[in-house]
């Protein structure tokens, strides 16, 4: 068994269903201590809601040599820091009884590692830190700042995780230039796809009034489905923006609709409708909010909105971070990786408004969320080996 696949299994065992951590960090934090990391917990969240956050970080030590001490020293504020970025929480397991084995006992079959977490995201985290083992190794004194931020607040509201942290780094005037986020991206093998941005997320709560009253007398009644269901065609019917060369248009859904109270010769007071917008960067909040409130008004409905920006999109054109993961999977792999901005939000949104290069990759997301998640066996020691190539060709851009 490699070290990878070790702490993989390591962490795999510990239930830490959102937003419990059940010691993942602390596990995490020994290995980067011992290694030069200096770590620090920040709890955010009410206490029957309690968050872990962990902000590591190791910092390139300065020239040692006299005879460059002041190139040195001018030099020092030029060194760049890579973050790896992650989470220790995961979903429920759902019903135990339709695993094929225990959730939290990590399991080896089939050619694959079985278990909550695995795919989403702690083969990630095992790789992230057994790469950065072996870079150190390699690289006693590289000319990178290395970090980690993890949180055990991504897979649920994400209200006192990955924000807080880069909330009070900000705060610091702590500055990041690369970050790299242990998303389980990949499709059919590890290398076949990064994400080097995400679409933004906007939700609303939209309730549309009229006047309740016998369904057998509409005249005295107001119904506002029907009020409703033309502005709705129309919104449906509507071109948002065409996207661009990295983003798809934005798309406009309605999650859900409430109306009526449960009786079936009763007009409905009102209809309450659950939306959401996925917009790329030719779209603001808004802009949207803007267009939409016109078609409102275009058919004379009285409502309340209300608003709820999830995250902005970002983009991270290729450049340094995208040429350097790019170019260890082709190493590693012998893959040309795909770029993409597809698929849900992750904590990349928060990172991006404090680091100007972020990208997402990990393992093939096929089993995440699902029974049985699983991890192809083959995949894990290339996906650290990514990692590491990876620092390996920013340490190099450093030197030049």
């Amino acid at each position: 068994m490699n070290d990878t696949l070790r702490l993989a299994e390591q962490l795999i065992a510990r239930a830490s269903v959102t937003p419990s951590d059940a010691g993942c960090q602390e596990l995490i934090a020994k290995r980067l201590q011992a290694i030069g990391f200096h770590c620090e917990t920040i709890v955010s969240g009410p206490a029957d809601f309690s968050v872990t956050n962990l902000w590591a970080k190791r910092v390139a030590a300065p020239v040692k040599h006299a005879s460059i001490a002041i190139k040195s020293i001018a030099n020092e504020s030029k060194i760049k820091t890579l973050v790896f970025a992650g989470h220790t929480d995961v979903v429920p397991t759902g019903p135990v009884g339709e695993w094929d084995s225990a959730p939290f006992s990590p399991n080896q079959r089939d050619g694959k590692l079985f278990g909550r977490g695995s795919s989403d995201m702690k083969v990630s985290l095992a790789a992230f830190v057994v790469a950065i083992e072996e870079f150190l190794v390699a690289n006693p004194e590289p000319q990178l700042n290395l970090a980690m931020l993890l949180t055990s607040d991504e897979e649920g509201p994400a209200n006192d995780g990955t924000v807080i942290v880069c909330n009070t780094l900000q705060a610091r005037g702590e500055a990041l230039d690369f970050c790299i986020v242990g998303e389980p991206t990949s499709v059919e093998r590890t290398g076949d796809m990064i994400k080097n941005g995400r679409r933004g997320t906007m939700s609303g709560k939209l309730t549309i009034k009229g006047v309740q009253g016998h369904i057998a007398y509409p005249h005295l009644a107001k119904n506002p489905i029907h009020l409703a269901a033309p502005a709705l065609a129309e919104l449906v019917a509507v071109e948002w923006d065409r996207g661009n060369a990295f983003f798809p248009p934005t798309t406009w859904q309605i999650s859900n609709i409430h109306g009526g109270t449960g009786a079936s010769n009763v007009i409905p007071g009102a209809v309450v409708i659950d939306f959401n917008f996925r917009f790329s960067t030719e779209s603001t909040p808004e802009s949207l909010q803007m267009r939409l409130a016109r078609v409102l008004e275009k058919y004379e409905l009285e409502y309340d909105l209300t608003w709820t920006v999830g995250g902005l999109p970002f983009l991270t054109a290729p450049g340094a971070l995208v040429e350097a993961v790019q170019d260890a999977i082709k190493a590693e792999t012998g893959i040309v990786t795909q770029l993409s901005t597809s698929g849900g939000t992750s904590d990349g949104r928060f990172i991006a408004k404090i680091c100007p290069q972020v990208i997402e990759f990990g393992p093939p997301n096929t089993t995440i969320h699902k029974i049985n998640e699983c991890v192809k066996l083959s995949d894990i020691e290339p996906l650290k080996n990514i990692y590491r190539r990876a620092m390996e060709n920013l340490n190099r851009q450093a030197h030049v």
